[in-house]
């Protein structure tokens, strides 16, 4: 009875495990479409937002980063993503990676955090 208890705790950790691992691929497939109406599916009602050399705003509307990232994307020809790092801790997860263009490369940070069991971004760096 113990060995079955521990099998099935070690199933549910790993079913956790994997939904959130499947979930971040689904953020880093939207990035790497470099379709900025796809990515903004993934904000979290507020977003602290970073783009290149402007000052970071915390706690920006969802409207109001979907329209910023937009306009970067546009602005900066956005054409793919690269990943170069993923993981986290509990409920926050993060990426790292590159957002690419026909002559160079921006780095981007992109903090998750798990709410209702589904993963949304929360933070969002490009440099």
């Amino acid at each position: 009875m113990k060995q079955l208890m521990f099998t099935l705790c070690f199933f549910m950790i790993g079913l956790v495990s994997v939904k959130a691992q499947s979930e971040t691929d689904m953020v880093i497939r939207a990035l790497k479409s470099a379709n900025p109406d796809m990515i903004t599916t993934y904000l979290d009602d507020y977003v602290d937002l970073k783009l290149l050399d402007k000052d970071e705003v915390k706690n920006m509307s969802k409207n109001q980063a979907a329209l910023a990232l937009k306009s970067f994307y546009a602005d900066n020809g956005i054409k793919g993503f690269d990943k170069v790092s993923d993981g986290g801790k509990g409920n926050l997860v993060y990426i790292l990676g590159k957002l690419t263009t026909a002559g160079k490369s921006y780095s981007i940070t992109v903090q998750l955090k798990q709410k209702n069991g589904t993963l949304y971004i929360i933070t969002m760096r490009i440099s």
